[in-house]
């Protein structure tokens, strides 16, 4: 059943394309697209860290995007452990930094805020 060389595929109907001259055949490329590198959106828990990593920064609701962000950075660094193929160990690391960064500063500046206030309603 070989058609010769109408049919791209050889013999084999099943089997990858064979070249029969002109053009090169594009080759798949398991790194995937531009942005993969740039964005890592195969590393959700990674992406996320970083965001909310850097959302940690607005006051008053800081310190609950901070504790968020740490863990999502520490599963981020997991799931790139496990497939080196998926991006984001910079996204994590950004996302464990602030976020650690940031609970200790908004844990310190709610702990002062209530000391105040308790000073403050006892007259001194």
């Amino acid at each position: 059943m070989s058609q010769g060389s109408e049919n791209p595929f050889g013999d084999n109907p099943y089997g990858a394309p064979q070249q029969t001259g002109g053009a090169p055949m594009p080759v798949a490329s398991s790194e995937g697209d531009a942005t993969g590198g740039v964005i890592p959106y195969k590393n959700v828990p990674a992406l996320l860290a970083y965001y909310l990593g850097l959302f940690s920064l607005f006051p008053c609701i800081g310190l609950f995007l901070a504790i968020p962000a740490f863990v999502l950075g520490i599963k981020g660094l997991r799931k790139r452990r496990e497939d080196p193929a998926v991006k984001g160990s910079v996204h994590a690391w950004i996302g464990i930094v602030m976020g650690g960064l940031m609970t200790v500063v908004w844990g310190v500046a709610w702990i002062l805020g209530i000391i105040g206030m308790v000073a403050g309603a006892n007259g001194g």
